[in-house]
């Protein structure tokens, strides 16, 4: 199956302008943008036929485009980064039997997280979106209730049903629990991990869906799908020992930097 990789940027980000070139400094002291390391993070999964980033943007296109990347100019209509990805499927002629959303604050998302959601897509015919869910531990948990007892949103959780069909994604930590865990003891909450995989068919429909409360309270595009009556497969995904993060907020860029220097990327 033909698999093309998108990277929406968007310059106008309402809770971090400019947040795509936002330079992020490496193991090596080297600083490379945030749309640049994710654009890496991309070329490396394996099978991938093709990576373009889709912006609106000029000042994105022109970064991208200078490190070397494909780049496909959108509308700076679109609401968010699956109806850009749709656009961006649309504008390159289609073709593909899956269209990977790997959004372009995630720079951490390891090759396998992605290569693991196309296989797990590809052996569900009956489900037109997969995404990812990584379990907590307790270091990641208090991490997210401290941002969120802060006024930040530091990541979003899913709960979903014996059959890893969603039930719901949250900007709030979901499920409840009241126990405490020790930092390296799983619990029962997913940290959803913001990468998508769409059949076409799926990816060209949604910019056509109405916009649910649930999508507009939480400002969460996936919740577009389950809003119009769609199922969304959550593939659990191992981290390998790995840490994992998103920039959200101003406060996340020495959260990251710190992990990639742990990590040795350059």
């Amino acid at each position: 199956m033909s698999v093309l990789i998108v990277i929406p940027a968007r310059y106008a980000s309402t809770r971090y302008p400019g947040k795509p070139l936002v330079p992020l400094t490496g193991a090596t002291g080297e600083q490379r943008t945030l749309v640049e390391r994710s654009w890496r993070a991309a070329c490396s999964v394996q099978g991938a036929d093709r990576v373009v980033v889709a912006t609106d943007d000029d000042r994105i296109k022109d970064a991208a485009e200078a490190f070397g990347a494909e780049v496909v100019m959108t509308s700076p209509e679109c609401a968010n980064g699956t109806e850009r990805c749709a656009e961006a499927h649309a504008a390159l002629g289609g073709g593909y039997e899956i269209v990977v959303n790997l959004q372009g604050d995630a720079p951490l998302t390891p090759h396998w997280f992605v290569e693991d959601l196309v296989a797990c897509l590809r052996d569900a015919p009956g489900m037109g979106l997969a995404t990812p869910v990584l379990r907590c531990n307790g270091e990641t948990l208090n991490s997210l209730l401290a941002d969120r007892k802060a006024g930040r949103v530091g990541g979003t959780t899913a709960v979903f049903a014996e059959d890893r069909s969603a039930l719901y994604f949250s900007k709030e930590v979901v499920p409840y629990c009241g126990e405490t865990y020790g930092a390296g003891e799983n619990t029962p909450v997913y940290h959803h991990v913001g990468v998508y995989a769409y059949r076409p068919d799926a990816l060209a429909a949604y910019p056509g869906w109405r916009t649910g409360p649930l999508e507009g309270l939480e400002g969460l595009e996936q919740l577009r799908f389950l809003e119009n009556g769609r199922k969304v497969l959550c593939v659990e995904v191992d981290a390998r020992g790995r840490e994992f993060w998103e920039l959200n907020n101003p406060e996340d860029v020495p959260r990251l930097e710190a992990m990639m220097k742990k990590m040795g990327h350059e």
